[in-house]
């Protein structure tokens, strides 16, 4: 992208506002992993050393004992409907679309934080520790279109995002 994925501006706002407001009405707190300041007063939180990206971030929130709903902040279009839901199941899970795995918008429980460490990537964490799978049938009895994982990886998916789902929120 060439810059701060979370500085992306989708609709007069950067992406990770997007993210956090859909978010806020699902969680007891938003933390931007990371980051190791805060942002807009969510607090950062420092990779653990020697790891990056997504699966860096999963081992810093598991840290706390606690569930992590775990989404990228390159999903502006995420629902919070569709965050609910997946939260309410209990469990580790993750949504599949056209059989990939959406693991940048999945819950996370911290039974599995040994193998996060020994996982290379998140798709490889759901080898080690196979989530509930939520099946296109499901989430779409939920409202969810798949605008919630579509992801915002180059400039031009902007543009095919507001083109396909409007304006975010």
């Amino acid at each position: 992208m060439g810059q701060d994925k979370a500085e992306v501006v989708v609709a007069d706002r950067p992406m990770i506002s997007w993210v956090i407001d859909a978010l806020e009405p699902v969680v007891d707190r938003v933390i931007i992993s990371g980051r190791t300041g805060a942002w807009n007063g969510h607090p950062g939180l420092a990779d653990p050393e020697g790891m990056d990206g997504p699966l860096a971030g999963l081992a810093a929130g598991l840290r706390f004992g606690e569930p992590v709903l775990l989404v990228a902040v390159d999903q502006p279009w995420v629902r919070t409907e569709t965050l609910a839901k997946l939260a309410s199941i209990g469990e580790t899970v993750v949504p599949v679309h056209d059989e990939f795995r959406q693991v940048t918008c999945a819950v996370y429980y911290p039974v599995i934080l040994e193998s996060v460490y020994q996982a290379g990537s998140l798709q490889g964490l759901m080898d080690l520790a196979p989530p509930l799978e939520v099946t296109e049938p499901v989430w779409r009895s939920w409202g969810e279109d798949g605008r919630s994982w579509f992801s915002v990886d180059r400039p031009e998916d902007v543009a095919t995002g507001l083109e396909r789902y409007g304006v975010p929120g």
